[in-house]
């Protein structure tokens, strides 16, 4: 008898976690999911930037977790693939996202270069990306799959070039540059055309000197910069390094005014420059006291609530793109990539935290760039500039 109850009491087991089984698989099988993959570096130089941009990619995810389709809705799953700051790696990191994970669309990269390298895959696979804070024009030139909520640097670099003119009243400049970036080396070309040209001056740059990524010693860089003796110096490049250029400069006694662009806005910038960064003055894209849009507020007060610091200009363009993503896929009423890309190719007057978006035929925003100071340890407003 109590053989025959441990059978039944068995059965009746089974039965219940094949039920729960095969629950589990069907209510797997109805959740609706589009992929948004995450292209950013997290490991490597770029690292911090990346890390930034996520940041604003999950709390907008938070915020807003699903894309509603016809009706019905989609919850979004983050696809995040390291680039490991590295071009080679940013083409396998984006293959894997369009051949193994199969995303629908594709967030970043922090840096033009990686979103270089891994543009034509997008672009053969037929999946859209959104470039974040990749400023180089080359990034969405002739590759109809990339599009970007972020300035280009012809703008970033006549904004820079007006501010060396204008209010540092310089004549002559330098350049430092890191010339193993596309990005440090397209900036350095847009300001040094646009100095130029202000200052009614072909030799108004006196120099260009250059250094690669990871370098640490930039002490024949800096003598050579004390002998040319410049009214101003443009330093475009990698946060980490830029800040090394400007600390071995002050320690040589070097007290020219620095001006670089939007990658300088990370806090790594100032934790490793410390005391020398201070009256650095860089382009940047958003300041978190000059709301531009209802959206702006409502992302300043999340990501406080949410990390308990103040946002970055590289975060805000995270929360953008992945909330541009949802409202192409929303006009498209489709998690078709094809269809995303063509909603995305004419947005207009999309709303974003860090302002409005319509994109160009390019692919590319006309947006406004604001100018930072670092001033007592902090990135301190100082203008916004309009196109």
């Amino acid at each position: 008898m109590k053989k025959a109850a441990y059978i039944v009491a068995a059965v009746a087991m089974i039965t219940i976690i094949a039920l729960s089984a095969c629950a589990k698989q069907e209510a797997k099988a109805d959740t609706a999911v589009v992929k948004f993959g995450v292209f950013e570096p997290l490991t490597g130089a770029n690292a911090a930037g990346g890390a930034e941009e996520l940041d604003g990619i999950r709390l907008a995810q938070d915020l807003y977790p699903t894309a509603s389709v016809g009706g019905k809705e989609y919850k979004i799953e983050l696809v995040i693939a390291d680039n490991k700051s590295d071009k080679v790696e940013a083409a396998n990191a984006g293959q894997r996202l369009v051949d193994k994970d199969k995303v629908q669309v594709v967030l970043g990269s922090w840096g033009s270069g990686l979103s270089m390298a891994a543009g034509p895959i997008f672009k053969d696979a037929k999946v859209p990306a959104i470039g974040l804070s990749c400023t180089n024009p080359l990034v969405t030139k002739d590759n109809d799959y990339y599009f970007r909520v972020c300035f280009i640097d012809p703008f970033q670099g006549t904004v820079m070039a007006n501010y060396a003119y204008n209010e540092v009243k310089a004549k002559k400049a330098v350049i430092i540059r890191e010339v193993s970036n596309d990005y440090s080396v397209g900036l350095a070309k847009f300001f040094a055309d646009s100095f130029k040209a202000l200052t009614g001056n072909s030799n108004a740059i006196l120099a260009e000197l250059n250094y690669n990524t990871n370098d640490q010693d930039f002490s024949a860089q800096v003598t050579q910069l004390k002998s040319l003796k410049p009214d101003v110096v443009f330093a475009p490049g990698n946060y980490t390094e830029s800040a090394l250029v400007i600390k071995q400069a002050r320690e040589l006694g070097i007290t020219v005014p620095f001006l670089g662009g939007d990658t300088w806005e990370i806090a790594e910038f100032i934790n490793v420059g410390k005391q020398a960064v201070e009256g650095a003055v860089m382009s940047a894209f958003f300041d978190n006291d000059a709301p531009i849009t209802p959206m702006s507020k409502v992302f300043v007060e999340s990501y406080q609530k949410k990390y308990g610091k103040l946002p970055s200009g590289t975060a805000v363009l995270g929360f953008d793109g992945y909330l541009l993503a949802i409202d192409a896929i929303k006009r498209a009423d489709s998690i078709d990539p094809l269809k995303i890309r063509d909603a995305i190719a004419v947005t207009k007057g999309f709303a974003g935290a860090a302002g409005y978006v319509t994109l160009d035929s390019n692919g590319d925003p006309i947006k406004s760039a604001v100018i930072k100071e670092v001033k007592d340890g902090k990135f301190v407003y100082k203008t916004t500039v309009n196109p």
